[in-house]
């Protein structure tokens, strides 16, 4: 696909490369960022979600190996939700090419908007004295959190993290940063299980989604580097701030 841009398209792009990939590592939601970015310079739809999938991969690796390296991802532990998430992607990403989104588009502002309240009204759901756990969390809920989170991302995607983040600490008794470590380490293996799809099907902008990939891994250092050493004061606001932001755009959308 041939597209005329300027050097401002390219310099607004770099911008909103970095900020969200800064966002989808510290709660999730850069999707909201980038996704209307490429709308806005006039890529086709499904184009844009391939090459946002492009893009979050360089995000969501860096912000996952961060996490890693900090001793608040242990691999061992959550290799059901790997495999769930990987088939989960897949089935998420051919249902894009097959079904009708718009009863989705309606019900995910709610839902979304719900998490927010959910976490503003719940002192706990962050509790930053919660101990991580010593064994891995079942299998059956590793598979039902997985497939389900995987199909998501795959179909969709919007407020992904949020839904990682805190389905994490309700299933699995995790600590916020080890869930956000399992939240950024999940959507790596959906988005590059979608990318894959996506360009099998010709849907990439290959140049656009490096180049914006390149900023996401900046920005995504960045955050995930700002989480682990502000914590809980620093990722609750801004994670109610982020989800009642993806709330109120998707609402507007579906809703107009």
């Amino acid at each position: 696909m041939e597209l005329l841009l300027e050097p401002s398209h390219w310099a607004m792009l770099a911008l909103v490369g970095l900020f969200a990939g800064f966002i989808d590592a510290v709660v999730g939601g850069g999707g909201l960022l980038s996704i209307p970015a490429l709308l806005t310079i006039g890529m086709p739809p499904h184009i844009a979600l391939g090459t946002n999938k492009l893009a979050a991969c360089f995000g969501s690796f860096t912000a996952s190996l961060t996490y890693y390296k900090q001793q608040l991802f242990v691999p061992s532990f959550w290799y059901h939700s790997l495999g769930a998430t990987f088939i989960g992607a897949i089935i998420g990403t051919l249902a894009v090419f097959l079904v009708d989104s718009q009863w989705l588009e309606k019900i995910l502002p709610i839902l979304i908007i719900g998490i927010a309240l959910y976490t503003l009204v719940s002192p706990k759901v962050m509790d930053a004295s919660q101990q991580a756990p010593k064994m891995p969390s079942s299998a059956a809920k590793q598979w039902t959190q997985g497939l389900g989170l995987g199909a998501y991302d795959g179909f969709a995607g919007p407020g992904i993290g949020a839904f990682w983040t805190l389905s994490s600490i309700k299933l699995h008794k995790l600590p916020l940063l080890n869930s956000c470590g399992l939240a950024r380490a999940m959507t790596s293996i959906s988005n590059a299980t979608a990318l894959i799809l996506f360009a099998a099907l010709g849907q990439v902008h290959w140049l656009l989604g490096l180049w914006i990939g390149i900023c996401m891994m900046v920005g995504a250092y960045i955050g995930a580097h700002s989480a682990i050493r502000f914590g809980v004061p620093f990722i609750k606001p801004l994670f109610i701030i982020m989800v009642l932001a993806m709330g109120a755009n998707l609402t507007w959308t579906a809703w107009q």
